[in-house]
Order: structure tokens, then sequence, then C-alpha cells
């Protein structure tokens, strides 16, 4: 197969830790000729999408930036990859929009598109829990400052953050006799003009803010618990937690085997489900990562069995 990788720049990869080079590593080994390319390079010229696209070579080097090379650089027409696996990080901007727009179109020119434009565009990932209501803790979502005021007050120690953050940039855990609580809501909500999240203090949070990957609605059988360090609310990798890999426990694989097929369905090729205790707090579409800090703990191969879905869907 040939397949395009959309992604942030390989130059900027932490290869040690970075699931979509894991992807690439694997597609590579199996004989499978890796192109990449960043959305910027996305175009539409007389009404085809196509990529400013590279052809990547992999070197023996496993550190550092020297892990590939470029073989060549063209533009190509989207339908005429196998696959193109969107793996742009976050903030889902406007030019992130854009791009699963042209992601819907190349789709109906005949590409195969994982994870769907459309899909994309419909699963936020702080509010697509709301889908899935009966797994989840008491949330609300708002931009008036007295509605979230009023949580705050109602639920006492309560996270806020805002809906486009990723790595746990933007969340605040706060309370109603917290000094700051005002300006941190003016902050996240940009003075009442933007949509901020508040949920319910989960203290399950100390265990691990688990991360649980579906593939093709199936769930890897061991999920990443990232557990908050040094006093800090949040477990994110990014946020400095620390990532233990653990089987998955029967009440994360009820919530996983009920929302698998799901999400799958409406085009979500892979997801990273975010579980606090037996609550699920967020439903990651754009990037999900763990692939990695998985495999090395518990001897499964995400990526393969990430390359694994993506032959069934494209061979």
């Amino acid at each position: 197969m040939r397949i395009l990788f959309v992604a942030d720049p390989l130059s900027g990869f932490k290869i040690y830790k970075d699931s979509t080079y894991a992807m690439m590593r694997e597609a590579h080994a199996r004989g499978h000729q890796v192109l990449a390319c960043i959305a910027d390079d996305l175009r539409l010229k007389e009404g085809v999408v196509e990529a400013k696209a590279q052809w990547i070579g992999f070197t023996e080097t496993q550190v550092g930036h020297d892990w590939y090379h470029i073989e060549q650089e063209s533009y190509i027409a989207l339908r005429d990859v196998d696959a193109v696996v969107m793996r742009k990080d976050p903030p889902f901007d406007q030019q992130y929009l854009y791009a699963t727009q042209l992601f819907s179109l190349a789709e109906t020119q005949g590409a195969k598109v994982f994870n769907r434009g459309q899909a994309l565009r419909d699963f936020n990932e702080k509010l697509a829990i709301f889908q899935f209501a009966e797994y989840i803790a008491p949330t609300m979502v708002s931009q008036n400052m007295a509605d979230i005021r009023a949580f705050v007050s109602e639920h006492g120690d309560v996270i806020v953050k805002p809906l486009d953050g990723m790595g746990g940039a933007g969340i605040f855990r706060i309370t109603n006799a917290d000094a700051n609580l005002g300006s941190i809501l003016e902050m996240l909500s940009h003075n009442g003009e933007r949509l901020v999240m508040a949920q319910k203090y989960l203290p399950a949070i100390k265990d691990g803010d688990k991360r649980i990957l579906l593939i093709d609605g199936v769930p890897v059988d061991w999920c990443l618990a990232r557990i908050p360090q040094n006093g800090e609310t949040r477990g994110n990798l990014a946020a400095g937690g620390a990532g233990v890999a653990r089987p998955l426990t029967a009440k994360d694989r009820e919530i996983a085997e009920k929302l698998g097929p799901q999400l799958a369905a409406q085009g979500l090729l892979l997801v990273g489900l975010d579980v606090i205790g037996e609550n699920l707090t967020e439903v990651n579409v754009t990037s999900p990562t763990c692939f990695q800090e998985i495999a090395a703990q518990s001897g499964i191969n995400v990526a393969g069995l990430f390359i694994d879905a993506l032959e069934r869907k494209c061979c």
C-alpha cells in the first residue's frame, strides 16, 4: 500500500514516544510505501484534492532527527494513495476545519481517509462524551461565568478546561473558595466569549487518567494510566504525568465495547477514550497517542494492530 500521513513536521517528532512514528515504522516494515505531508500542504487544484507529499525512507537510527530521509517530493492526488491517515495534533482551529473539509471532498473522489473528515468535525473531543451520558460525571458547558460559578458552588470541587486544548493545557482545578476563580474563568472563557467545560472533580484521578485505545471499534487489551505527579491534578504525559500500562478493568471494557462499534460506524478507525475511575471524560479522535508506552510495558504491538486494521480497510 501507499500510505499518506498528514502530520506535524517530521523534524519535530519525539520518536521515543511518538505514535505516528510507530505507525510509519510498522507500515515500512511490512513493505508499504510511506508518504508524509503537513496539513498546510493540502490543496484543491482543478477540483482535485492534492497534497505536496514527501516519500519517506527510513534509516537505522532510532534517536534524534536522523531516522528518515526524503526520497522525493511532489504533489499527489489523495485518491491516488491507498490510505490517508490524519495525524495532525490539535488545536482544532479554522485551518484544521478546512483540512477536514478537503478530506471530505477527497473521499467523494475515491480517497480513503482515517479518521474521516466528517467524523473529525462531528466529534469534538470534549463534547462527544455527552453522546454517552450514562458514563460521565456531572458536567456542564457554558460561556456564561455565572453558570459555571453556580456549578462550582453545587459540586464544590471542579475541573474546568477549554474545548480545544490538548495535553492538559488550560486545565484548572477550582473550588468556590478559590481566590482566583474569577480570573481563571475570565481567562478560559475569554471574558465570556468562549465555551468552557466544567466537570465534577474525580478523586480517582490519583490512580490515573486512563487512555483506552479503540482500533476499528475494538479495544486494545491494555490501557495507559497517566498518573499525576508532584501534587499535580493533571495526569497528561505532556503535563508530567507518569504512564503505567494496565490491563483493562471490567468497567473499562464495558465502556469500550459499548462505544467502539458506534464510533467505528461513524468512520473513526482510531479513538482514544479517557476514563477516570469509571467515568468517561474525553473521546480523542484527532491524533490519539500512547502506542509506544503501552507496547513497551505490555508487549502488545499497538502499531501492528493499527496497520492490520488499515490493511483490512484498504487492501
